[in-house]
C-alpha cells in the first residue's frame, strides 16, 4: 500500500486548474506515460535551461539579441487593418529615453488591451529585435504591473515541451504542483548528506524549478544531485531487494550428474572455448550451492552464449526440472530456439518455442505438454510471462539482453518456480559502472574469445559519393555467390523528416533490385514475424543472395555464409549498433568485409566512432569506448540520452554517486531487512515515488 502522505503526489494533473483534456494529452506524450500523468511526473520534470530576466536596462540601452525586461508606459495600439488578418497587432510604449514595438502575430484584441492599457505602466520581458530602426519584442513572455513584477524571481526554468504545449502553461502547472508538495520524511542518511552537501527534498525541488541563481539548475550542482541520488538510491534499493529475496537459501538444487551436459558437447561440431567451458563450470557451481543464482553471461556477438545456456538448461534437466529464455524480440527468440533445438535433440531434452505467434491450438497443446513437464526447455518472448503460462517445476530462469526488461519482467518470470536460480544473457558488453547501475551486484562471467575457425572481419570506411563503386564490387560479389547484407537507418520515407540524406530500405531495396533482379530480398521491422521469417529463411538458403534490411538484424540472426556486409549512413549509428550490425558477419570460416558507407561532412563524434569501429572487434573495448563518447543510454541499445528508466540521473555527471547509492542501499537492508523502522517507512515513500515499488512485496515474502 502507498503510504497516504503521498497521495497529493499522485493526483492526476487534471485536477489542477488549467490542466484540461487537451493538456492531459500533451502532457501524457511529454511524459512518456500511457494513462494520465501524477503530479510527481510534473515535479521530476526538470528544467534544461533558464532565461535569466534580470537584466533591466532602458529602452535606449536594450541590446539586440538578448533578453530583456524593460520598464515602459503603454502609449497607443495599432490593430490590424480590418482586410489584412496577417498584420501584426502593435503596442507602442516608451520610457524617458526611446520608444519599443509590442509585436503580437494574430493577437486577440480584448487579451492585448486587457494586458496593456493605455497609460499604464508594465514590465515587459522578451528578446530585443531591431525593425525599421526602432527596437521591437515579438509576443514577449512577460507582461506584468508592478505588484506582480515584485514577486517574480527574475529567472524562469525553461522546460523540453512537446509540440502544441506552451511554457507558460507547464511552469503554471508545476508552480501548483510544488505548493501541494506535502511534508516529506528524509531518506538519506545523515553522513551522506553532510558527506554530500544534499540540501532536503523540498528546497532541492524548489530550487531547479524556481532557481534564484543561473547555476541552481545545473545537474552537477547541489539540487539536482541531490534528486539525482534518489533517483539512483531508489533503483540499488529496489535491485538490492530482488537480491535478497533471489539470496535466500534455497531448498534442493538443481545441478545433475551432467550426463545430458556430456551428450550436447559431443554433439557439437567445434570444441568449447576455454571461457565457455569456465562460464559453464562457474553455473554448475551455482546451481548446487544452497542460495539462489544470479549471474550475468557477457560474451561478444557470436561468442557462443547460447550454447552455455542450453548446457545450463541441461543441468537443470538432468534433475527433471525445467528451464525458460526469454528474449526481448521474436526473431531473437526464434534464433536462440533454431540454435538449441537440434544440439537438444540429440541428448533428449524437449524444447518448445511461445511467442505471440502461437495461437489457438498449438498455443494449447504446448501449454498442457508444459504443464505435464514433457517440455524441458521453453523458448520464448513477454508471452512467457502470461498467467496461463504454467511450468511443472521451473528451475532456471535465462533472461536475454536483460536491459530491456524491468524488474517486474525478472519477477513475474522467476515466480513461475520455486527458488529459480537465474541468468541473464547480454550480448553487449556491458561497462562495471553501468553493470552496477542496472543489474545490483551480480556475478559475472565473461566469454572473451571467439569460437575456433572465425575468421577476421576487414572493416572499411567509405564516403557515399562512391556509391557507385560499392555497388559494383558487390555485382562481383553476387556473381562468385557471395551472400550479402545491406542495411539501412529506415524503412521509409516518413520516418525521414529534415533527414534528407538518409536512405530508406524500401527506396535501396527497389534501386537494387532494378540492378541485380530476383537475388535481392527486404526485411525490415513492420513486416509481420511469419514474412520475416520467410526472407530470412530464404537468405539462409541462397534463394536470395543480398538481403536489404534495418537494425532489425542486429541482434541474433545466424547465416554464417554471409561474408559481406554494408551500412548505410553509417555515422548515424551508435558505436555498440554498429559492432552489433558487423557481428552477423565473420560467423563462418571465409574472410568477411564490412563497409561503412558515411554521408560527408562527418561531425568529431562520428569520427571517432568510426574510427574506434575500424580498429577492433573487441566488444569489451568497444563499450567502454562508447560510453566516453555517448554515455549510457546508447551502450546498452537503449536511444534516448541518459540512463533507461532514470529520468535525472546522468551517467557523465552522476557515476560517482551510483557506487555511493549501491553502498547505501546495502547498508539499509543490512540494517533493516524489511524496512520496518521510521527511516524505513521514508524508503517506502522513496520507493514509491520513483516507481521503484514493484520490489515492495519482497519486503513481506518469506
Amino acid at each position: 500500500m502507498r503510504p497516504a502522505l503521498l497521495n497529493p503526489l499522485f493526483a492526476e494533473v487534471t485536477s489542477l486548474p488549467g490542466v484540461g483534456p487537451k493538456q492531459d494529452g500533451l502532457l501524457r506524450y511529454l511524459l512518456g506515460r500511457s494513462e494520465t500523468p501524477r503530479l510527481v511526473d510534473l515535479l521530476l520534470h526538470l528544467p534544461s535551461s533558464v532565461i535569466d530576466r534580470r537584466n533591466r536596462p532602458k529602452v535606449r540601452d536594450a541590446m539586440t539579441g538578448t533578453v530583456v525586461t524593460l520598464e515602459v508606459t503603454v502609449d497607443r495600439h495599432r490593430p490590424p487593418p480590418p482586410r489584412n488578418k496577417r498584420a501584426p497587432y502593435l503596442v507602442y510604449a516608451s520610457d524617458e529615453t526611446g520608444d519599443v514595438v509590442l509585436t503580437f502575430f494574430r493577437g486577440r484584441p480584448d487579451y492585448v488591451e486587457k494586458m496593456l492599457p493605455v497609460g499604464a505602466k508594465r514590465y515587459v520581458s522578451g528578446m530585443v529585435q531591431m525593425y525599421d530602426g526602432i527596437p521591437q519584442i515579438i509576443h514577449p513572455d512577460r507582461i506584468v504591473d508592478e505588484a506582480a513584477f515584485a514577486k517574480l524571481s527574475g529567472i524562469d526554468p525553461v522546460y523540453p515541451l512537446t509540440e502544441g504545449l506552451a511554457q507558460g502553461s507547464l511552469r503554471r502547472a508545476i508552480a501548483q504542483a510544488l505548493a501541494k508538495l506535502p511534508a516529506l520524511p528524509e531518506w538519506i542518511s545523515p553522513e551522506v548528506i553532510s558527506r554530500c552537501n544534499f540540501p532536503p527534498l523540498k528546497d532541492a525541488l524548489t530550487r531547479v524549478h524556481v532557481p534564484q541563481e543561473i547555476t541552481d539548475i545545473l545537474p552537477d550542482g547541489p539540487f539536482w544531485s541531490r534528486l539525482a541520488f534518489d533517483e539512483l538510491l531508489a533503483g540499488q534499493l529496489a535491485l538490492t531487494l530482488v537480491r535478497a529475496q533471489l539470496r535466500r537459501p534455497a531448498g534442493n538444487r538443481h545441478a545433475g550428474d551432467g550426463h545430458l551436459r556430456h551428450k550436447i558437447i559431443d554433439a557439437l561440431p567445434y570444441a568449447l572455448t576455454s571461457s565457455q567451458q569456465q562460464a559453464m563450470a562457474a553455473i554448475a557451481e551455482d546451481l548446487s550451492k544452497p542460495v539462489r543464482m544470479l549471474r550475468l553471461l557477457q560474451g561478444d556477438v557470436g561468442s557462443g552464449k547460447t550454447v552455455v545456456a542450453l548446457l545450463a538448461s541441461a543441468a537443470v534437466a538432468e534433475v527433471g526440472k525445467q528451464a525458460a529464455l526469454m528474449a526481448p524480440t521474436e526473431i531473437l527468440a526464434r534464433q536462440h530456439a533454431k540454435t538449441i533445438a537440434p544440439l537438444a535433440e540429440r541428448a533428449g531434452v524437449k524444447v518448445a518455442i511461445l511467442t505471440g505467434r502461437e495461437k489457438g491450438k498449438e498455443r494449447r497443446d504446448i501449454l498442457a505438454r508444459l504443464e505435464s513437464g514433457e517440455i524441458d526447455i521453453l523458448v520464448g518472448t513477454h508471452a512467457l510471462i502470461q498467467d496461463d503460462v504454467v511450468f511443472k517445476s521451473l528451475a532456471l530462469a535465462i533472461v536475454d539482453e536483460q536491459h530491456r526488461f524491468g524488474v517486474r519482467e525478472r519477477l513475474a518470470l522467476t515466480s513461475k518456480g520455486e527458488a529459480v536460480d537465474v541468468l541473464v544473457l547480454s550480448a553487449t558488453p556491458i561497462p562495471r559502472t553501468l553493470v552496477l547501475t542496472y543489474f545490483g551486484d551480480m556475478d559475472i562471467s565473461e566469454l572473451r574469445e571467439k569460437p575456433a575457425g572465425r575468421q577476421p572481419i576487414d572493416t572499411r570506411a567509405v564516403p557515399d559519393t562512391r556509391l557507385g563503386e560499392v555497388m559494383e564490387a558487390i555485382g562481383r560479389a553476387l556473381k562468385a555467390g557471395k551472400l550479402v547484407y545491406w542495411i539501412c537507418p529506415l524503412v521509409e520515407e516518413s520516418e525521414a523528416e529534415g533527414t534528407d540524406h538518409l536512405t530508406n530500405a524500401t527506396e535501396r531495396f527497389e534501386s537494387l533490385q532494378k540492378r541485380f533482379g530476383a537475388d535481392v530480398g527486404l526485411v525490415h521491422g513492420q513486416m509481420k514475424g511469419a514474412e520475416k521469417d520467410r526472407v530470412m529463411g530464404q537468405f539462409a538458403a541462397h534463394e536470395i543472395k543480398l538481403l536489404v534490411a534495418t537494425t532489425v538484424v542486429e541482434v541474433g540472426v545466424d547465416v554464417p555464409a554471409a561474408t559481406i556486409m554494408v551500412i548505410e549512413n553509417a555515422e548515424r549509428f551508435g558505436l555498440a549498433q554498429l559492432h552489433q550490425l558487423r557481428g552477423r558477419i565473420g560467423r563462418g570460416s571465409e574472410a568477411s568485409t564490412c563497409i561503412l558507407l558515411y554521408h560527408e561532412p562527418l561531425g568529431q563524434m562520428s569520427k571517432s566512432r568510426l574510427a574506434v569501429i575500424r580498429e577492433t572487434t573487441d566488444g569489451f573495448r568497444i563499450a567502454e569506448e562508447d560510453l566516453k563518447l555517448r554515455g549510457e543510454g546508447d551502450v546498452l541499445g537503449v536511444r534516448q540520452s541518459g540512463l533507461p528508466g532514470y529520468r535525472i540521473a546522468r551517467p557523465e555527471v552522476h557515476a560517482q554517486l551510483i557506487t555511493q547509492a549501491r553502498d547505501e542501499a546495502l547498508r539499509i537492508l543490512k540494517d533493516d531487512p524489511k524496512l520496518k523502522g521510521p527511516r524505513g517507512e521514508a524508503l517506502r515513500c522513496l520507493l514509491y515515488l520513483y516507481e521503484r515499488d514493484e520490489a515492495i512485496p519482497l519486503l513481506s515474502a518469506g
